[in-house]
């Protein structure tokens, strides 16, 4: 690994680029850039984030899940990804519940960029996911009313 220790103050610069072409919609370069920083610095858990934020972006909500709850086996007080997790399980309907919880506790950080996240995300998950009827309720609706009434 001698030949990589020059490029491992890089690390920061390869994940914060990585979050960038995320952000940007470019999952091509976003995911050699992850990569490239797990190959530089493999115990640090910023380049595992970022491939569940990839996940995220795609609303591969399984996978996304995945990746976070990976980061906080090792790191259980890693509030990015408890804020993370909290968000993706709150937007899967058998885990809002749940997802809530971990949201609430990320809207309790000292981080405020985290407290903010989770704050944010609580109000998402309580004006549009618990309130508004999911497309399936609204269609079920619609072709129930349809149905011709026996009497």
């Amino acid at each position: 690994m001698t030949k990589w220790k020059k490029f491992e103050e890089d690390f920061y610069v390869l994940v914060e680029a990585g979050y960038i072409a995320v952000n940007q919609g470019d999952e091509d370069s976003s995911l050699k850039l992850f990569r490239a920083a797990e190959l530089l610095n493999p115990e640090n858990s910023l380049s595992k984030v970022g491939f569940g934020y990839v996940h995220l972006h795609k609303l591969e909500l399984k996978q996304a899940c995945e990746c976070f709850q990976q980061v906080l086996d090792k790191e259980p007080h890693n509030e990015m990804a408890t804020a993370f997790l909290g968000l993706c399980m709150a937007l899967s309907p058998n885990l809002t519940a749940k997802g809530e919880t971990l949201l609430e506790k990320a809207a309790h950080s000292n981080d405020p960029l985290i407290k903010n996240l989770g704050s944010s995300a609580l109000h998402f998950v309580e004006e549009y996911v618990k309130k508004a009827p999911t497309p399936m309720a609204a269609q079920e609706k619609t072709s129930s009313s349809k149905k011709p009434k026996h009497k």
